[in-house]
């Protein structure tokens, strides 16, 4: 599969770099993605991955996952995982790690492809965290996610099935739901009496 940078201009600056750095590279010469064909197609199955993106990423951190005993692993490398500072036993978050600058902005603006595709759980989850600390911080953590399911999809070998945007309320408590919502009616002043219905 050949590359071509005018190809790759069109669609990010970040990426026209870390592509043309790939393939001046002597071990990620654009003869040398044909070996990582099967990563490079696993990698487009998910939302927001683009063949380009794709590419990249796997310049980056390869197709062999065992280097990295977790996925864990990886998100910390890649700089994407959260940080922390320990002081008198307390921990205290201080943003994310340093990590691979052109991996982790390659990852970002994947991300932020997923958060405008429609129906999927990275759009969602995007949504969901966005409403509450920011897009920025919303990008990080998809790129977070998306990379923690490439290691997985890698190391076994499959391809992105995704769970749907009706993810994060199927996996809800409907008794701790329902407490949270009684709770909010009788904020405004009216009681509530709960039965569980009878399937």
């Amino acid at each position: 599969m050949t590359i071509t940078l005018s190809c790759v201009a069109r669609s990010s600056p970040i990426l026209t770099s870390v592509t043309r750095r790939s393939l001046n590279s002597p071990r990620r010469s654009a003869r040398g993605f044909k070996d990582f064909s099967p990563a490079n197609a696993i990698l487009c199955s998910i939302p927001g991955v683009s063949e380009t993106t794709a590419q990249v990423i796997i310049a980056e951190i390869g197709a062999d996952m065992s280097r990295f005993p977790t996925s864990g692993h990886l998100c910390a490398w890649a700089g994407v995982a959260p940080a922390s500072y320990e002081s008198a036993g307390k921990r205290r978050p201080a943003g994310t790690r340093h990590g691979a600058p052109w991996l982790k902005r390659t990852l970002i603006e994947a991300a932020q492809a997923a958060a405008h595709t429609n129906g999927t759980y990275y759009s969602t989850q995007y949504a969901r965290i966005a409403k509450r600390r920011g897009p920025n911080k919303a990008a990080v953590a998809v790129a977070h996610s998306m990379l923690d399911t490439i290691w997985h999809l890698l190391t076994n070998g499959t391809f992105y099935v995704d769970p749907g945007a009706d993810y994060f309320d199927r996996r809800r408590d409907p008794a701790i739901q329902a407490k949270k919502l009684a709770s909010r009616i009788e904020a405004l002043g009216f009681e509530v009496t709960m039965t569980k219905a009878v399937a």
